[in-house]
């Protein structure tokens, strides 16, 4: 079976955060569309903890602040050439992981 070496990016935030009044997952997406990524998928979570508290989702309460996470896979030069804008967005508020990766 023949694999080929690429990179994964990783983003953990939350579903509720903004930056400059937009959905901060909304913007992360557009950049890596920019960028010329491949493609990226984001995910919701149902509970989840991290330095900035736990995240969860609870329908009786209506707290709909979930984690969620975006993963791109792509060549290593077009995922470094949007980290500097997705790391201005993300700032403090998540976690930013790039991973080697072989893709089937």
């Amino acid at each position: 079976m023949r694999t080929m070496k690429s990179w994964c990016l990783t983003i953990r935030i939350k579903k509720n955060d903004n930056f400059n009044g937009k959905r901060t997952h909304r913007l992360i997406l557009e950049v890596l569309k920019k960028s010329n990524i491949s493609g990226a998928t984001a995910w919701t979570g149902v509970e989840g903890y991290g330095k900035r508290g736990k995240s969860n989702f609870q329908i009786e309460g209506i707290s709909v602040n979930m984690p969620l996470i975006i993963e791109a896979i792509d060549d290593l030069q077009k995922i470094e050439s949007a980290l500097p804008e997705i790391k201005r967005i993300v700032g403090d508020n998540g976690l930013v992981t790039l991973s080697e990766v072989d893709v089937i």
